[in-house]
This record gives structure tokens, sequence and C-alpha cells, in this order.
């Protein structure tokens, strides 16, 4: 399960995500998502695990829990949609 992980402090690093979550099960991948000019940050990410059971269990134990002075928002992530290109015309 894929889960989105809101409201995290600019300094939390895809370890720290990975090392929160992995008290729970196995992960299979912590990425926070981060500004492609600048680099920084955008304040979310997300949460793969394979087990459901342990995602849920993750997901109910840690939702709404404090990292780093921020209390995390935790749903299971829906999957991408469609966007239009952008900038491109004919």
């Amino acid at each position: 399960m894929k889960m989105h992980v809101g409201n995290l402090a600019y300094n939390v690093t895809d370890e720290e995500l990975r090392n929160l979550f992995a008290s729970y099960g196995e992960v299979v991948s912590a990425t926070i998502i981060k500004d492609r000019s600048s680099g920084q940050s955008k304040g979310f990410g997300f949460v793969e695990m394979p087990n459901n059971s342990e995602a849920d269990k993750a997901m109910k134990g840690l939702n709404g829990t404090r990292l780093k002075e921020q209390s995390i928002k935790l749903s299971q992530a829906k999957p991408p949609s469609k966007r239009p290109m952008r900038g491109f015309r004919n």
C-alpha cells in the first residue's frame, strides 16, 4: 500500500521517514517530494509498504503523531491522474 504523508516539517529526510514507518514493518520506499528548481521539501511525501495489514497499523499508529514539531497526517495515496501536458501548444 502506498500512503501519502502530509504536514511534514521541511527538514525531514527520506531516511527519517523510512525509519519512522519501519517499526511497523517492511518499507519498500519512503520519498519526500521536493521542488524541482530549489530542491526544498514541499512538506509531503509517500511511503510504500508491501503488507497491507502492516501499512494499516502504521496509518492508525502514526496519523496525528509529531515528527520534528509537526503533527503528520496520513492517508492512502490515490493513483496518479492523467494531467494535461503543460507548455505545449499546437
